[in-house]
């Protein structure tokens, strides 16, 4: 399926808010890794934040200050979520799994 043509305001306009999400989710990974959030308050959060809904499980847990590639790919892992997953995505068992697993680290 080709792309659709986009006039040159709708292609500004798609730029800018992509511009926009990047810079939020940046903001938000930013917080948890400088411990101003933890993984309850962004679970919350995503229930009304689409930015935040729309963020990988696997950014949120690297984001954790102390946790790398490697031990956020074992916990999600062990967790039995995807990397691909998303904050929105996840079931209330694997929410559950992974306050449980972060907070107990």
């Amino acid at each position: 399926m080709p792309a659709p043509v986009l006039t040159d305001e709708q292609r500004t306009a798609a730029l800018a808010k992509a511009a926009e999400v990047r810079k939020a989710r940046s903001e938000l990974l930013a917080a948890v890794k400088a411990g101003e959030l933890d993984v309850s308050a962004v679970l919350d959060k995503a229930e009304t934040d689409e930015v935040v809904k729309k963020t990988k499980v696997s950014a949120l847990i690297k984001a954790l200050p102390g946790v790398g590639a490697v031990k956020a790919a074992k916990l999600l892992e062990q967790l039995s979520i995807p990397d691909t997953r998303r904050i929105g995505g996840l079931g209330a068992n694997q929410r559950q799994a992974l306050l449980d697993a972060t907070t107990a680290a």
